[in-house]
């Protein structure tokens, strides 16, 4: 995410010719930082000067920027204090994964100026969150659902929000997250700011821009389905030897993107990776958010080159320097397929995008190809085919990450002794990982709580559950546990 920070579009036009503050432009000067994307030309002016802003740009625009400096800037105006429980920043967003991004660009910015910044969503405890709330931060970013919960406990309240961003608001949308967002837009006051990023700009969020943004200002880069800088490939396989194909084309130098349609695929394709020479990881809802996060990690870091995911990674996560994206199971829409491939060629860059098809497969690829306005290069390939060679040639090694970055972006918690190392294809999350998220699921992971621990509901009637918390003997005793005999008198 920090890299978003280094765009170099307009080698005339800097932060200080958009008006920023000059603590903040000494900030991005420090590190080299002197020139904006087009996104952040073309919306910063409006939204340093407190307009609504709606922007619409490709995933890897520099959209984060664009609201990051906006927002820093606003509350340093404000000149308020932090209060507990009351923010005056708050930025929602689809995904965990795109929280914890969002804040490591923002914190960048914020600390340098004595902000306080914080994270809320699911799948993790609620006592870190609530904690931070008590001492007050300036800004959260959060994901719909946690929010409300911890508005419901009386822990958050957003009466003094004056600026607010809904980040990949289409996504939000396909997630069914708009009744939560608008309920809590209905909670902030009505005079704030307020900014909404997209890569689309129709049907429900058309609705939410008429209803909660007056007068917005539009700015829109990169026109909508537009993949210049890709190179898309459609590979005839069939079943016996699809896998053998997808493990031939990774075994190259870049960073790799799979696609599958399900987490139990993705968790298989992983492991067959693995256990081909090739170290893979896996990404998909049935992970806890920790292991999530730290796979996630482990590939933007190099630890691996292959990260296998469901379309959990293809909205809301950041990973510089993906080169190769393989749709080893095509998606059922089009507007899937472009999100998916748009994890590649970002700010800028090139990419190749690899779609594996079986001849069943074959009239729905193509339907769908069309209505993304997809031309591709078509092959019918086996292992080791010189086209597999060529795509293979294409794809450059990531390059080596600035030293000089290392310490923008924050450490991220050391993992328990318990889960120390990450999870790789074909480990099994533990017990209570698999507790820690559902794909797809729009309450995001909503729990009752009380006194900042979660509850299950209410406790078993008498009869069906001992004491001992186990199901009662046939003999209807509850005393000790399984294989216990009873205590004989002496």
């Amino acid at each position: 995410m920090i890299e978003e920070l280094l765009s170099h579009t307009d080698p005339v036009q800097t932060f200080a010719d958009l008006g920023l503050r000059p603590e903040l432009v000494a900030v991005l000067t420090r590190h080299g930082i002197d020139h904006p994307f087009p996104i952040q030309a073309a919306s910063l002016p409006d939204s340093l000067a407190g307009r609504n802003v709606l922007g619409r740009g490709r995933t890897g625009s520099g959209k984060t920027v664009a609201f990051a400096l906006p927002v820093v800037t606003r509350l340093l105006e404000a000149g308020r204090r932090p209060r507990p429980g009351k923010p005056g920043a708050l930025i929602l967003v689809p995904t965990r994964e795109l929280a914890v991004q969002v804040n490591e660009t923002l914190a960048f910015l914020a600390r340098a100026v004595g902000l306080k910044t914080m994270t809320i969503y699911g799948g993790v405890s609620y006592i870190p969150q609530l904690r931070k709330l008590e001492m007050g931060v300036d800004v959260v970013i959060a994901t719909p659902g946690r929010l409300e919960d911890l508005i419901a406990q009386g822990r958050c309240d957003l009466s003094e929000v004056d600026i607010t961003v809904l980040d990949e608001a289409d996504l939000m949308a396909d997630m069914g997250f708009l009744p939560p967002v608008m309920r809590l837009l209905d909670a902030m006051p009505a005079t704030g700011q307020r900014m909404l990023f997209s890569a689309t700009l129709d049907n429900d969020v058309d609705s939410l821009v008429r209803k909660y943004l007056k007068h917005p200002v539009t700015h829109s880069v990169d026109p909508v389905g537009s993949e210049p800088q890709i190179d898309h490939r459609l590979l005839l396989v069939t079943r016996d030897n699809k896998h053998a194909v997808l493990a031939d084309l990774v075994q190259g130098e870049g960073r790799t993107l799979v696609f599958s349609r399900t987490k139990h695929g993705a968790a298989r394709l992983a492991q067959e990776l693995t256990n081909a020479g090739v170290p893979a990881t896996e990404l998909h809802g049935s992970l806890s958010q920790a292991v999530r996060q730290r796979n996630l990690n482990e590939f933007s870091n190099g630890g691996v080159r292959v990260l296998v995911a469901t379309d959990i990674a293809a909205r809301g996560i950041h990973v510089d320097d993906i080169t190769l994206v393989i749709h080893a199971d095509p998606p059922a829409e089009h507007k899937a397929f472009l999100h998916r491939s748009g994890r590649t060629a970002r700010a800028g860059a090139s990419g190749t995008v690899v779609t594996l098809c079986l001849r069943e497969q074959n009239r729905l690829v193509k339907e769908l190809m069309r209505k993304a306005r997809i031309t591709p290069t078509q092959s019918v390939v086996t292992p080791g085919d010189d086209t597999i060679v060529g795509i293979r040639g294409e794809i450059a090694a990531p390059p080596v990450r600035r030293p000089e970055l290392k310490h923008f972006v924050p450490a991220h918690p050391k993992p328990s002794r318990s889960s120390h190392r990450p999870t790789h294809a074909g480990s099994r999350p533990r017990q209570d990982d698999r507790r820690g998220s559902m794909e797809g699921r729009a309450s995001d992971e909503r729990r009752p709580v009380v006194e900042g621990r979660s509850t299950r509901g209410p406790r078993p009637t008498e009869g069906t559950q001992s004491a001992w918390g186990r199901p009662p003997r046939r003999d209807g005793s509850v005393g000790g546990g399984p294989g216990r005999r009873p205590r004989q008198g002496r």
